[in-house]
């Protein structure tokens, strides 16, 4: 509808403005056969009488279009306003990033490990369902830095990551001569849930030590990180040698660690970035922290859109004026033994006025007008705010 009138307009110009030259044509044709200054003056009236006619019915078609153009657009944003409140979209409310350790079978306590980071696979089936049946939507990490959230209206963005490389996060087995994702192990359940409710995805950042064991299991390392990027995960940065960076003597052994991590990535899968970092241990510094945000180590460099913590609270939405990527709370994935804070905690807990709710269109962004002022316009990256 909008291009159409756009179209008429231009048309209507186009055939107005050849009117008009050939009409001026034909009155200096005209003019130019008569010797009598007054003959040639009553011509010119004339004929301009024909032309200020053509021209105020140009202008009044026009205008007509324009205003039946504004009236469209007016029209739209009144429906997306209305659509938006009668969803609650929300897009400056709080997104679960969940942070994901081990996965296994059946657990059995060992020493001091009571299973708080802990979780089994026909749990995390659950988890996943229930996560669908309330609206919960994955999307990748770089979905979230980059502000293109795409979830259906009326849906809750959720991100999931994993720490630490385990094989139980991921593996490969070998059937009948190929490589397969490991059926019992989290990707592989996240593999089986997606071809159950398609629109759920199947995104998540694996944060890995490549120094350290990596998804064991069949294959090298490299099909191993490769497969995963193939599939549709992200793959993050966790330091080399899974050190405490509070611990970390220089700022040479931090770009050591992260940087050579990376390092080791672009040799194994050449062109892959690692752009965010998870804290082994939740732990941070404040000695030569400039270091874990970016370096060089050996002629590669790296750059940190995000610093993931352990936290125990959702993050904010992108656009959210009290978002801190570089400083990004986690929420702890339901273990064994249940803690205050963790997800299952917080889906009992959390204040649906304060989600993140989509309006379903990534063009803009909706907000209860209450909200307003919790949005960073510099961050809607030319996307439309859309007030209810």
């Amino acid at each position: 509808m909008k291009k159409h009138a756009f179209a008429i307009i231009v048309l209507i110009m186009l055939i107005s403005g050849i009117l008009q030259a050939c009409t001026m044509n034909r009155i200096n044709r005209q003019i130019s056969k008569q010797d009598n200054a007054d003959q040639r003056q009553q011509i010119y009236n004339k004929n301009l009488t024909g032309i200020s006619y053509v021209n105020t019915y140009r202008n009044k078609q026009t205008n007509t279009l324009k205003d039946t153009h504004d009236s469209g657009l007016q029209n739209d944003e009144n429906k997306r306003k209305n659509r938006a409140a009668d969803i609650k979209a929300n897009e400056s409310g709080k997104i679960m990033v969940v942070m994901f350790h081990n996965f296994v079978e059946k657990f059995s306590s060992k020493g001091s490990d009571d299973g708080q980071y802990t979780i089994t696979f026909d749990r995390f089936r659950e988890l996943l369902q229930t996560l669908y049946d309330r609206k919960y939507r994955l999307i990748s990490m770089r979905d979230y830095l980059n502000n293109n959230i795409t979830v259906p209206e009326g849906c809750k963005p959720i991100i999931f990551t994993f720490d630490d490389a385990s094989p139980g996060q991921f593996s490969l087995v070998e059937q009948n001569g190929n490589l397969m994702i490991n059926p019992k192990s989290a990707g592989g359940i996240m593999d089986e849930c997606h071809s159950i409710h398609p629109d759920f995805g199947i995104k998540g950042t694996f944060y890995v030590s490549l120094g350290k064991s990596t998804f064991e299991g069949r294959g090298t390392l490299e099909e191993r990180l490769k497969y995963l990027i193939n599939k549709g995960f992200e793959i993050g940065n966790h330091t080399l040698n899974h050190i405490d960076i509070s611990r970390a003597g220089s700022g040479y052994e931090l770009q050591k660690e992260i940087g050579g991590n990376q390092k080791m990535i672009s040799e194994l899968v050449p062109g892959y970035i690692m752009d965010t970092l998870a804290l082994p241990f939740g732990a941070s510094s404040d000695v030569n922290k400039d270091y874990i945000i970016s370096g060089n180590y050996e002629g590669v460099e790296y750059q940190n859109r995000a610093i993931l913590l352990v936290g125990s609270e959702p993050t904010l939405s992108p656009v959210n004026k009290y978002s801190t990527p570089l400083s990004m709370s986690r929420v702890r994935a339901p273990g064994i033994n249940p803690v205050q804070y963790d997800l299952d905690w917080w889906l009992k807990n959390i204040n649906p006025d304060e989600e993140y709710i989509s309006d379903g269109d990534p063009d803009t962004v909706a907000v209860p007008k209450a909200k307003e002022e919790l949005i960073d316009k510099n961050k809607l990256q030319g996307k439309t705010l859309i007030l209810w």
